[in-house]
């Protein structure tokens, strides 16, 4: 194997695939990039058995080939170097030669034979779309998955494919975020497919505002393939919840605040909070939205915005952190809050909701309320 290509190419692409190679590989050869050359083209994979990453570009071939080189010591290389081009280039014994104006390295690899091979896509089912609309999906969901092992099904943003909608789901049981796209598929073909965090951080990573992307869906695998990009993943198998009986079907009241203002009033909030009761109370009285947050070791504060409410005084408490949360994935000025009582979930969109919170209200996303404390 032999090529030239140019230096900050090579990194770009490395560091692409970087994220996916497992830290703590169990098979040695997993901490390896699997570099392949032919038709004018390197292709770069990386796998950790779970998600695999496919990147390539084209380079000068002077001599085709494959080899797989040690992952973190050949990004931390080509980082350091300082020349337009390189030329790498392997011999016999699995040596790879990197090459740097004056300057020359080599590295020890292993024959690719002991290399995973990621699955073949050929005839799986797929469908295009808009790479901004997926990372825009993806965005607004995959915050609210549950970081937390017990909750194995919840680990992961759900895609739920029915009547040629695909609807995206990240939850871990105390919030819940949703968002709805559009896609060209047979409306007959209905699956759930549960997807990694790790794998939808890496997509996400990997989409651009422009161009589209294929997803590919298989029984227990799904791929998404950009122009230079293919990152496939295995699925995370059971049973997601059913999120229809989380979202309320309507809020009795309706209001719309200021983002911004809000963000800054809840991080005033979150400061006179405890570990133990990270809570702060909502109470809506006329014209206004009164916040208000105290803990015996730090002390008390209050504060107000305005709001287009005009009725009896109505309180809930919410987590301000996860509030929070909701408020950096939503992108309007205003934020619509729907609420029916102390003791239901909130609704927040961005978009107008009316009293019915209805489907096409996307994207949204439910908190669950916590215990309102007497003052």
């Amino acid at each position: 194997m032999k090529f030239i290509i140019s230096t900050q190419e090579f990194n770009y692409l490395i560091s692409k695939c970087f994220n996916v190679v497992s830290g703590k590989a169990t098979i040695p050869i997993l901490s390896n990039f699997l570099l392949e050359v032919s038709n004018n083209e390197l292709i770069i994979t990386a796998t950790d058995l779970t998600v695999g990453i496919r990147c390539c570009t084209e380079v000068k071939v002077l001599e085709e080939g494959s080899t797989t080189l040690p992952a973190k010591k050949l990004a931390q290389l080509v980082r350091e170097l300082t020349s337009v081009n390189l030329e790498v280039k392997t011999n016999a014994n699995e040596v790879t030669e990197i090459i740097a104006d004056s300057s020359r390295f080599k590295l020890h690899g292993m024959s690719k034979n002991e290399f995973p091979s990621l699955p073949d896509l050929e005839g799986a089912l797929h469908f295009a779309v808009k790479q901004a609309d997926l990372k825009d999906a993806l965005f607004r969901t995959s915050f609210a998955v549950s970081r937390e092992d017990n909750r194995y099904v919840l680990t992961g943003t759900l895609v739920h494919i029915f009547n040629g909608q695909a609807t995206f789901v990240g939850t871990d049981g105390k919030r819940l975020a949703r968002a709805i796209l559009s896609i060209d598929i047979d409306k007959s073909f209905t699956g759930n497919f549960i997807i990694p965090v790790k794998a939808v951080e890496e997509i996400f990573k990997n989409l651009n505002d422009e161009g589209d992307a294929k997803v590919y869906l298989m029984t227990d695998k799904i791929a998404v393939e950009t122009s230079n990009v293919t990152i496939i993943t295995k699925l995370l198998s059971g049973d997601y919840p059913d999120i229809a009986r989380v979202i309320p079907e309507t809020a009795e009241t309706v209001v719309a605040l200021h983002r911004e203002e809000l963000m800054s009033l809840l991080r005033q909030m979150s400061l006179f909070t405890v570990e133990n009761n990270h809570s702060v109370r909502f109470s809506l009285g006329d014209g206004e939205l009164r916040l208000s947050a105290n803990a015996m070791a730090i002390g008390e504060g209050k504060v107000s915005m305005p709001a287009n409410y005009h009725g009896p005084i109505l309180e809930i408490a919410f987590n301000p952190s996860y509030f929070l949360d909701i408020l950096r994935h939503t992108k309007g000025e205003t934020v619509i809050l729907g609420v029916t009582d102390s003791y239901n979930p909130g609704v927040i969109t961005d978009k107008e909701m009316t009293h019915f919170v209805t489907a096409d209200a996307t994207p949204l996303f439910v908190l669950m309320p916590m215990r309102l404390n007497e003052e």
